[in-house]
């Protein structure tokens, strides 16, 4: 599911990568917004009240929402960049230097909280809201732009659109596409509601804070480990099928 582009990806690989990393989204948005009454999924909230801020000519007391958006830009900017510098190297997995990345910072957010006093809480905001970029972009490029896990606003529109669709079926004939995507959009909105209630149960009636986030980097380690796994025992079989028909 993370290795698969193009023409050789499928529904199936874009419902296995979205659940997961829309459960992981979920999980961290509730995550910071309980820590910081923040979102830290996405940035429209966050430009909204920095036009506010601006508007009413509070220009550095908006700095941070700056700083948010930034940061989530930033993170969306490095993923992608590293995809493109690594992507000529057929051997790698280019997508799993941005899902290590995203795991070290909810790790690390995790630590810095559990071992220190929390002096800014700022920072730890962009720092959730730079790994949700890099996630967001990543999933892009993997998907080809069909699957986005950080946020919903978008998804709602487009399953709006598509389930109209299904009503007209002289100017929409090709039903079944339309069911495939709305089949992942349904899926992905459904693990993120899944994520964020269990983000909430860990964070509050379990008492873990932002120890919550340790889930998700599991979550997103073993799923990486699981896809390489796989991906080596299908070569190997399919090497052992072509000696086996060559003997």
């Amino acid at each position: 599911m993370f290795r698969h582009q193009g023409k050789s990806r499928t529904l199936e690989h874009n419902i296995r990568i979205a659940t997961i990393l829309s459960f992981v989204a979920g999980l961290v948005n509730v995550t910071g917004f309980l820590a910081f009454t923040q979102l830290t999924t996405n940035v429209t909230g966050h430009f909204a009240l920095f036009m506010s801020d601006v508007a009413n000519f509070e220009v550095w007391k908006g700095t941070v929402y700056f700083l948010y958006i930034f940061s989530f830009l930033f993170g969306s900017f490095l993923s992608s960049f590293l995809i493109e510098f690594y992507k000529e190297n057929k051997k790698l997995n280019v997508f799993v230097i941005p899902t290590l990345i995203e795991c070290l910072i909810l790790v690390s957010v995790s630590i810095i909280t559990y071992t220190g006093e929390l002096n800014s809480p700022n920072l730890i905001v962009c720092l959730l809201l730079f790994a949700m970029g890099v996630q967001n972009s990543f999933v892009t490029k993997i998907s080809n732009a069909i699957v986005r896990t950080t946020h919903l606003t978008g998804l709602f529109t487009d399953l709006g659109i598509e389930l109209s669709q299904l009503f007209f079926p002289k100017t929409h004939p090709y039903t079944y596409k339309i069911k495939a995507t709305i089949k992942l959009r349904v899926y992905i909105i459904c693990f993120f509601f899944l994520g964020g209630i269990i983000g909430g149960f860990l964070y509050s009636r379990l008492n873990l804070k932002l120890n919550t986030l340790i889930f998700g980097a599991v979550i997103l380690f073993t799923s990486l480990f699981y896809d390489d796994m796989r991906y080596k025992f299908i070569r190997t079989k399919r090497k052992f099928k072509h000696r086996k028909n060559n003997l």
